[in-house]
């Protein structure tokens, strides 16, 4: 009897990529068929891995039982996500209210702004007299550092 990866997982009670890293390593002998899917012979897998009943192998009656007590029920699952629920609601109400407020703040803040911006007033250099010499500035970058 050969396993598929998922098969050999699920009879072994670890994961698909422990086995596949078993495999790689050459722990776990597997043969690849042309379609990219492994199959592993029975005996080999539960030589590496030994054979467990649906993980439960090394828990004891005792522990099992306990485990079913401290199991939340369904109506107890259904009542948590519930309130889970309202709480979401509840938030996303909060966010797009925040969200309005961020909004008409900005609105606020934007036409504040356009109010106190001064109006550029058009510059105008004076027009030079006829009896002042038109200087010049320095052309260049030395010219200008240094005079």
């Amino acid at each position: 009897m050969a396993y598929t990866l998922g098969e050999a997982a699920k009879a072994s009670g670890k994961s698909k990529a422990t086995i596949s890293k078993a495999i790689k390593s050459g722990r776990l002998s597997a043969v690849k068929q042309d379609t990219g899917v492994f199959r592993i012979e029975a005996a080999e897998l539960h030589r590496v891995y030994p054979k467990t009943v649906d993980g439960n192998q090394d828990r004891t009656p005792q522990t099992v039982s306990q485990t079913l007590e401290n199991t939340p029920s369904v109506k107890e699952l259904q009542a948590r996500l519930e309130a889970v629920q309202e709480r979401l609601t509840d938030r996303d109400t909060v966010i797009a209210d925040l969200r309005e407020d961020r909004d008409r703040w900005r609105q606020q803040a934007t036409a504040l702004l356009a109010d106190q911006r001064p109006v550029p007033q058009p510059v105008t250099e004076p027009a030079p007299q006829p009896d002042q010499p038109v200087v010049q500035p320095p052309k260049g970058f030395w010219k200008r550092l240094f005079g």
